[in-house]
């Protein structure tokens, strides 16, 4: 199996025929664009086809799981994508966005048996965002791929 940068993600598996939803934040929207064309491009280069993409944006990273656990009950999604980016600030609030959306993305893919990537970055500031932005688009991805054929060949035993 080959890696994309170490992270263990298999870059050599096939979408065809998955539907992926992905939620996306519009805040540090330039970041969010950078992970959503990112992540998209690797899918339709991994097989999954356009019509098979379904993207949802929200306001930032706490809206994220809400709409996710709609798509999850909705049952048209085999794959579930959570992208955002929480930069730390001076406050406290830094680590209530980026525990509870984590908890919440955790809680939907265990709760409803739907697989979740959660590339939600999580920086000290705006350059390691930007260092991250394309290459965790792409691991997402290939996650959500990875862990929809698993899933799927768990369940075919």
């Amino acid at each position: 199996m080959a890696d994309i940068h170490g992270a263990g993600v298999r870059d050599d598996i096939d979408g065809n025929g998955f539907r992926v939803g992905i939620v996306v934040s519009r805040f540090n929207s330039e970041i969010c664009t950078a992970l959503l064309n990112a992540c998209v491009d690797q899918l339709k280069a991994s097989n999954v086809q356009e019509q098979d993409i379904q993207v949802l944006s929200v306001p930032g990273a706490l809206e994220i799981p809400m709409v996710m656990h709609e798509l999850a009950l909705k049952g048209n999604c085999d794959g579930l994508v959570a992208l955002g980016c929480i930069i730390r600030g001076e406050t406290y609030h830094f680590e209530i966005v980026a525990n509870e959306s984590a908890r919440a993305c955790t809680d939907i893919q265990i709760g409803t048996g739907i697989p979740l990537a959660n590339a939600i970055l999580t920086t000290e500031n705006e350059e390691q965002a930007k260092d991250r932005m394309i290459i965790k688009g792409r691991e997402a991805a290939l996650v959500i791929i990875e862990m929809i054929q698993t899933l799927k060949s768990l369940h075919s035993e």
